[in-house]
């Protein structure tokens, strides 16, 4: 029996979340719907533009994301990451710890600055982000927790972890530990940027595949180099056993291993998506944790991923997931 269902390795970053116009990023030479890489300097700049518009702030990071709503559906989970020794920092470690997310106790937290990401989002319910990674770009094997990784039913990676030469060492060193002990690795490929300008990490974290891949449609196109999903599937199939491809309004499109299945998505009035793939993510591992098949896992996802658009922020919290809990228990019984 294992201890946890998922452990992650992921970025710590605390997320400022903001409304902004498509003429502000515009003006602020920002490109839309990505995530952008910047030093501290452009950080203070961006924050100093938006100061009096913030409007949220709360723990992220793509796979502490998932890991939290994982926990929130019941699921048991662990998180490696890195923080500094900062007001930030402990901000981060105890909203994990408010989700019953399990983190390294002893983890070297250096005197320096936790990572930062301002969340952007325009009217149409997209969202950009400008992320200052801080000390998580530091990320190292150091934080990770083998045994804690040994004892997991699944290994969960974020593709983000390509951008910093020690993260990815960390995040291959994790792989490696989950193949060598039957632990089932989920990967996703976070954001079309980590795709276009990071394409080398991501191959040598992807190494010979992954059990489970998680990606949007358009990291999916960017990936394969193709133009329709049509032609990009055979392709995903030659990195993972199985994987996912979350298509927005059109919902998911799954594959098992054996079938490709089709999942609608709910009907909402989207206000931001910040996150909602992060969900989709975590929905769906607690499901097939739980020993439940693909289809259902979708159906799950789907309708998570459609709370959190629904309102701002990357996450949704005790009293949001109710809904999310009592519609799992609906599926499995």
């Amino acid at each position: 029996m294992k201890k946890f269902d998922v452990y992650a390795v992921g970025n710590a970053l605390v997320d400022f979340e903001v409304e902004v116009s498509e003429q502000q990023l515009e003006q602020l030479k920002i490109e839309k719907g990505i995530m952008t890489l910047i030093d501290a300097e452009r950080h203070h700049v961006l924050m100093g533009h938006l100061e009096g518009t913030r409007h949220n702030r709360a723990c992220g990071g793509s796979a502490a994301n998932s890991i939290i709503a994982l926990s929130q559906l019941g699921g048991k989970s662990f998180y490696s990451c890195r923080v500094a020794d900062d007001e930030a920092g402990d901000f981060f470690l105890n909203d994990l710890q408010s989700h019953g997310v399990e983190i390294n106790q002893n983890s070297h937290r250096p005197e320096s600055v936790t990572g930062k990401c301002i969340v952007m989002v325009t009217p149409d319910a997209d969202r950009t982000m400008n992320t200052y990674l801080g000390v998580t770009g530091e990320l190292g094997r150091d934080v990770l927790d083998k045994e804690a990784i040994k004892n997991s039913k699944y290994l969960y990676i974020e593709g983000y972890l390509s951008s910093a030469p020690l993260a990815l060492e960390a995040a291959c060193e994790a792989k490696k530990v989950a193949e060598e002990n039957q632990v089932k690795v989920a990967f996703t490929l976070s954001d079309p940027s980590m795709v276009r300008f990071f394409r080398e990490g991501i191959d040598t974290l992807i190494g010979k595949g992954v059990d489970m891949l998680f990606c949007n449609e358009d990291e999916a196109l960017e990936y394969t180099g193709q133009v329709t999903l049509e032609q990009a599937i055979p392709l995903l199939k030659q990195i993972a056993k199985t994987f996912v491809i979350t298509l927005g309004e059109k919902g998911s499109m799954i594959c098992d291993g054996e079938k490709e299945i089709v999942i609608s998505a709910e009907k909402v009035d989207a206000i931001d998506t910040n996150g909602a793939g992060d969900m989709f993510a975590g929905a769906f591992l607690y499901m097939l944790c739980q020993g439940h098949d693909f289809e259902l896992a979708g159906q799950l996802a789907n309708f998570a991923s459609a709370k959190v658009v629904q309102k701002f922020g990357p996450r949704l919290n005790a009293e949001e997931a109710i809904p999310v809990q009592k519609f799992a228990g609906e599926l499995t019984h």
